[in-house]
């Protein structure tokens, strides 16, 4: 029977196995509305947003356990969804940032770092987070972010470099 209910529900609730938790049926009931419609804002698409949200409600279904043994569920829920929305984001925006122009390369050379060098150049960088913020976001540690953001600065080097000294050049 509950199965029948959810046959056309493209919902995680629905694609999960059944039966889901009582609890975690509340909690998708009562965010679902507001997770899609603050994921189509950051999103910018319903099928996006859907998506995102689909995977942050997957996520929280694995670590269910975990997080009911939290002081705050809906926050711990909140964070989970609010970085499966950012991480969406920052994939599309690597994908929109490979097919720009830039005379220097340095959009190619950005799309083209690793996927962590690339997220802390973009935390740090367009968004202006500090190192704190990107270690819990990445959850990493802060001498990690710091690594990370070094490394992916050894590697742009050389497109901006050549940059410069042709600039220099034509002086």
């Amino acid at each position: 029977m509950t199965e029948d209910a959810h046959a056309d529900d493209p919902s995680p609730v629905a694609a999960a196995v059944l039966p889901l938790p009582l609890e975690f049926e509340a909690l998708y009931l009562a965010n679902q509305q507001s997770f899609h419609g603050y994921a189509v804002t950051c999103l910018g698409g319903d099928e996006a947003a859907e998506d995102a949200v689909h995977r942050a409600f997957l996520e929280i279904l694995g670590h269910w356990e975990a997080l009911l043994a939290e002081s705050n569920l809906q926050q711990q829920v909140w964070s989970i969804l609010r970085r499966v929305v950012i991480s969406q984001r920052l994939q599309e925006f690597r994908h929109e940032l490979a097919g720009l122009h830039s005379d220097i390369g340095l959009f190619a050379a950005m799309s083209s770092l690793p996927p962590r060098q690339f997220d802390v150049l973009v935390l740090r960088h367009v968004l202006e987070y500090d190192t704190q913020r990107i270690s819990w976001y990445m959850g990493v540690t802060p001498s990690t972010v710091d690594y990370h953001c070094r490394k992916a600065n050894e590697r742009l080097e050389p497109a901006v470099s050549s940059y410069i000294k042709t600039k220099g050049e034509s002086k």
